[in-house]
């Protein structure tokens, strides 16, 4: 794990893993035209990424009785609170949440707009279904890192809701310039989970290689 700015970032880029084959068919351009492979296969990263954070979650011992006795385990304290991006964010919290049964769950809206079709945009924040999280653990699950804007502008949206003890974020593929961004804009030891980290942005913000519009992909084109 790696210190970049105030945030503690975990790249499994370089971690020989099952993982690489789920990202190699998420960029695959044959692979990821079957939406519903597509899916499953960010459904099993956000999986991945989940388990590995819950390690660093905080346990707390608790007795189990079994049919045959009693059994001290440790078990996680409190559940988090779980934020997807719509609307590609959805396939990865369904992973997220498949090992957080009792999580509590927050869905965001935020996209981008060209005033003027060209490579100017703004973040648009539309629509917040969201519990308190004041003092609690946040993960914030959205598949691309690109620019990190649409990023910080759901958690300064999630801030009239409450200020988290903590905060994870989950994604797929981020790019240098977006992990950068975002190391500067959250509080300190924050942590970023994530598959991959390509090397740079287009001239309209898009990761290259990436794999294209993950939104798309999962759901179809939009208008």
């Amino acid at each position: 794990m790696k210190k970049n700015n105030i945030m503690l970032v975990k790249d499994f880029s370089n971690d020989n893993s099952i993982l690489n084959q789920f990202i190699s068919e998420l960029r695959n351009i044959n692979i990821q035209q079957d939406r519903m492979r597509f899916r499953r296969n960010l459904e099993r990263v956000g999986e991945i990424l989940a388990y590995e954070l819950s390690k660093t979650l905080t346990f707390a011992e608790r007795t189990i009785n079994t049919p045959l006795g009693r059994k001290q385990m440790n078990l996680i304290e409190s559940e988090p609170v779980l934020c997807s991006i719509l609307r590609a964010g959805l396939p990865m919290h369904n992973g997220v949440l498949n090992h957080f049964d009792s999580a509590e769950n927050t869905f965001i809206s935020a996209f981008r707009k060209h005033n003027n079709d060209d490579n100017e945009f703004e973040v648009v924040v539309e629509y917040v279904a969201t519990p308190s999280i004041e003092g609690k653990t946040l993960i914030l699950i959205d598949p691309m890192l690109a620019t990190g804007a649409s990023m910080v502008s759901v958690y300064q949206a999630l801030l009239k809701f409450g200020k988290p003890k903590v905060i994870h974020i989950v994604s797929v593929i981020g790019s240098k310039q977006g992990v950068d961004y975002i190391a500067t804009e959250f509080p300190k030891d924050t942590t970023l989970w994530i598959a991959t980290v390509d090397d740079k942005l287009n001239d309209r913000g898009y990761i290259v290689p990436g794999l294209g519009d993950a939104g798309d992909l999962a759901y179809g084109a939009k208008l």
